[in-house]
């Protein structure tokens, strides 16, 4: 969860949202219609100063932190070893534990909510996380074209801006924005109120492209059927070590920017190795949307998976 992270909530494309910060808030829009709701994205409310306003430092010829860190054996700062994983000046960790537990529910509710609408229509729904710049709109927007006539259509996360659900509506796919403002993630509300303002055809994809970011993601299930991590050559070998979480959490892992490999110094083979070391199971295709590089084993795997996706009656 992103305890520290301060992000704040949504709205989805043309609907300013304006949030009470208290247990529960409403959402109030610019077509003149409100709802009720828990908490949307868990992040910026009851935080009790989580986020950096309320450090609380004694000075007694010395510096003092509160919260739950350790220093190693060249002094390196340890956060997050107590059982909630994290420390935030001010709180206990039976606090953080309890924060994180009521903000993870509501959103699972939401998250099983969607995923109920799209099993029944047969829609195989993927979250595609990674980091900044690697090279996720382009990859998606290659991946449509290449999908030909299948019905499909995309949420699009960002902080700011339309930008990708532009170049995703370019390629002639329906596309929703939703601006997530300090919020450094997508949640099951946003994802719901998206699938809104979509008509998903039965058995087609949704693609949700989440907002760069490899923490907080990893804790947000969508309703989705598995998340892809797109991870780019560019980034260095050690990434998946380094954001264990996100590539423990998902399912496929897009080893993208390959025809970079020969100018960058990389060793792929030991991408390959760190992501099974922090994820056994994970799946991993190497690719280019440049050059085209592994996309039919791609596209073969999605078509499997929608496939899959078949009620048993139908399938007869």
């Amino acid at each position: 969860m992103c305890n520290v992270c301060g992000c704040g909530t949504g709205s989805v494309e043309g609907h300013s949202h304006h949030h009470d910060h208290g247990a529960g808030h409403h959402h109030h829009h610019d077509h003149d219609h409100s709802h009720a709701h828990g908490d949307a994205c868990g992040c910026g409310h009851d935080h009790d100063h989580a986020h950096g306003h309320g450090h609380d430092h004694s000075h007694d010829h010395g510096h003092h932190h509160h919260g739950d860190h350790h220093h190693g054996d060249h002094g390196d700062i340890h956060y997050g070893t107590g059982p909630a994983g994290v420390a935030v000046p001010g709180m206990s960790q039976e606090r953080l534990i309890q924060l994180e537990t009521d903000i993870l529910a509501k959103n699972d509710r939401y998250a099983a909510a969607n995923r109920a609408i799209l099993a029944d229509r047969e829609i195989l729904t993927l979250n595609f996380v990674s980091s900044p710049g690697s090279g996720k709109t382009t990859l998606l927007c290659k991946t449509i074209e290449a999908l030909g006539d299948q019905p499909l259509a995309v949420i699009e996360g960002d902080q700011q801006t339309a930008n990708d659900a532009d170049r995703i509506r370019a390629t002639g796919a329906k596309a929703v924005q939703v601006n997530t403002g300090k919020g450094c993630h997508l949640d099951g509300h946003m994802v719901g109120h998206a699938m809104e303002h979509l008509k998903l055809a039965n058995n087609s994809m949704l693609f949700i492209e989440n907002v760069g970011n490899l923490v907080c993601p990893a804790g947000f299930d969508l309703g989705e059927d598995a998340k892809v991590a797109i991870l780019s050559v560019t980034e260095g070998e050690d990434k998946p070590l380094k954001y264990p979480d996100m590539f423990t959490a998902s399912r496929m892992a897009l080893l993208n920017k390959v025809d970079l490999a020969p100018y960058c110094d990389v060793d792929l083979d030991l991408y390959e190795e760190n992501l099974r070391r922090v994820n056994p199971s994970i799946e991993i295709i190497r690719v280019s949307a440049r050059t085209g590089e592994g996309m039919d084993v791609w596209l073969q795997w999605l078509r499997d998976r929608l496939a899959q996706k078949a009620k048993p009656e139908a399938a007869e």
